[in-house]
């Protein structure tokens, strides 16, 4: 008995040496300390990356260029870099115009390589300031993917004129060299982009063949007659600076026009419908159920407390229309009839008590659903042309027959 007493406290030495500090694993590279030291360890980047970093973030995030000069800002990417400096605001703004250089030149060599551009053009309003924006697109040679950039978001000063929307449009298409390149332009429907094409664009009768042969001809007949008279020619003298100040149409010069498909359906969806308010019964009908909707849409934007009461009776958000756009009015409306038709009209009327708004009649509410169906085929077809990516010329017609036929 005493003998496997002595057996085990010579396996208990044994174990104890095993597991003492001088037999452990050395700790080295591969060691648990050596992993730490590791994750621990600062990325050493240059100044130019940082420096690169700095300007992605001001650019893509539309930052202005004085939060370089925040201590806030600079104490982050000291901590982040301790070895690297941030640069003043002269600088970033130095860099970004090299960089806008640098990019323009590599545009012009892309657009070199294609032989026909089309471009799109459009003006807006924004915090009392006007501006025009110049898009290109163009198919890849070697691809034939379609590739798209940005030309130009310029400031317009004074009146929105046709011929200085003329003049700005010329001068981008000029200082990219595509002037000769471009085939067509498209612009919404408005009047002064119109004009602009009308009096300077290039008009399809430019190239018709018979007049064309017309005018040869009767170039041959006046040559032959000037060669069969012997006489004399009486010369006109005439004023050359009359002749110079007039007005030809020619100082610029604008591609052909092409008319958003988008923004005429836009207005089939809102000039056109109002031409039914000629009739008494579709205006009453029409005024009250649109005036109603526009009452709860305005006190829902309002108040966070009247959204969230929408919320809980109805389970879904209304969804607030844009005054530029036809399309998200349509989706306004039927969210509207959506909530009656899956919650029940109960749920509208305990809203409209609640937020004091008036009560949507059994007629108001057939309108609403009978306005949603006759318009979804439009609405479908805007979400269709409106694609960025996934869209083509050829879709049109194509689109508008099929949605015609819902």
């Amino acid at each position: 008995m005493w003998g496997h007493f002595d057996r085990d406290e010579t396996h208990l030495e044994e174990y104890c040496q095993m597991t003492s500090t001088a037999c452990k694993r050395p700790s080295g590279g591969t060691g648990f300390k050596a992993k730490q030291l590791k994750l621990l360890e600062t990325k050493q980047v240059s100044q130019k990356t940082v420096d690169r970093a700095i300007l992605c973030f001001i650019v893509q995030g539309l930052q202005p260029f004085s939060l370089v000069e925040k201590p806030s800002f600079q104490d982050l990417i000291v901590e982040l870099q301790p070895s690297s400096a941030v640069m003043s605001h002269t600088t970033v703004r130095r860099k970004i115009d090299s960089d806008t250089s640098k990019m323009k030149e590599r545009l012009k060599n892309e657009m070199k390589k294609v032989p026909y551009i089309a471009t799109t053009t459009d003006c807006w309003t924004a915090r009392r300031r006007s501006f025009i924006g110049v898009t290109a697109h163009w198919l890849d040679p070697c691809s034939f993917e379609r590739r798209s950039a940005a030309l130009a978001c310029r400031q317009l000063r004074g009146s929105h004129t046709f011929d200085a929307l003329a003049a700005v449009l010329t001068d981008i298409h000029a200082k990219y060299e595509i002037s000769l390149k471009v085939v067509r332009t498209t612009t919404d429907n408005g009047s002064n982009f119109v004009k602009a094409f009308r009096v300077f664009g290039q008009q399809d009768e430019n190239n018709n063949e018979e007049l064309v042969a017309e005018g040869t001809i009767e170039e041959e007949e006046v040559g032959e007659d000037c060669d069969a008279s012997d006489g004399e020619v009486e010369v006109e003298f005439m004023d050359v600076e009359s002749i110079l100040e007039e007005d030809d149409g020619l100082q610029y010069q604008l591609p052909k026009h092409h008319r958003c498909a988008c923004h005429l359906l836009n207005l089939v969806s809102t000039v056109d419908v109002d031409r039914a308010n000629k009739t008494e019964a579709y205006k009453k009908l029409s005024r009250s159920a649109f005036s109603k909707c526009q009452t709860l849409w305005n006190k829902a934007s309002r108040s966070p407390q009247n959204a969230e009461l929408i919320e809980e009776h109805c389970k879904l958000h209304l969804v607030q229309p844009n005054s530029t756009r036809w399309n998200s009015s349509f989706v306004a409306v039927e969210r509207v009839v959506r909530i009656i038709r899956d919650q029940g009209e109960g749920s509208v009327r305990t809203v409209c008590a609640a937020l004091s708004v008036p009560m949507y009649s059994p007629a108001d509410i057939a309108f609403l659903g009978e306005y949603v169906t006759t318009m979804s085929p439009v609405a479908k077809s805007l979400n269709i042309l409106q694609g960025e990516v996934n869209i083509q010329m050829g879709w049109l017609l194509p689109t508008i027959s099929k949605h015609s036929q819902a």
